[in-house]
């Protein structure tokens, strides 16, 4: 049957995989930055991407045969993903609980926004932000507050001792600062 006569669903379209779910019953926690960065990419496809690639479709839709325009096939695909994109950060945008570390001055114990080092088993010692699912950036040492290790570490305290499951085994931390301060993604 040919493509034209077929219907294309967006019920499947509005889970962006590249991306953990948020766990049921929480709220979608971000850092003022992520929030800024989730907005921004908001605008960019609406405001600029999506009206030249309309334009671009529109143009290759007068040229005559659509079935062998590759303008306009690849123009219609690209489209769709766009518009599939802004539902997911619609919704993610609107479901988003603005928490700013900074204003945590103060706070002793590790949560949402926390900025922690951990001494590892190995001796070794690292830095790691608490931020949103969205945020997340393992070579920064930005980790989702839903990943084993900010879990492991939530509500620990200077000094405590906490222990990691790893799929390889068992790794001691020990929790040697927690700061809260502004997160630069």
């Amino acid at each position: 049957m040919s493509k034209a006569f077929t219907r294309e669903t967006d019920d499947d379209d509005d889970d962006d995989v590249s991306l953990p779910p948020i766990p049921a019953g929480s709220k979608n926690y971000i850092t003022p930055a992520g929030y800024r960065r989730l907005k921004e990419e908001y605008m960019h496809l609406l405001d600029v991407e999506r009206p030249a690639l309309v334009q671009t479709v529109h143009w290759a839709a007068s040229n005559g045969d659509r079935s062998e325009n590759g303008d306009y096939i690849y123009g219609k695909k690209r489209l769709r993903e766009i518009d599939r994109r802004l539902r997911f950060l619609a919704k993610r945008l609107e479901n988003s609980e603005v928490i700013d570390p900074a204003q945590r001055q103060g706070c002793e114990q590790v949560f949402f926004g926390a900025t922690v080092t951990v001494c590892h088993g190995d001796g070794s010692e690292r830095t790691y932000s608490i931020v949103g699912i969205d945020e997340a950036n393992a070579g920064k040492g930005h980790i989702s507050w839903v990943s084993p290790l900010a879990r492991t570490l939530l509500k620990a305290r200077a000094d405590d001792a906490v222990v990691l499951q790893l799929p390889e085994g068992v790794d001691e931390l020990v929790v040697v600062e927690v700061v809260y301060r502004h997160i630069e993604l």
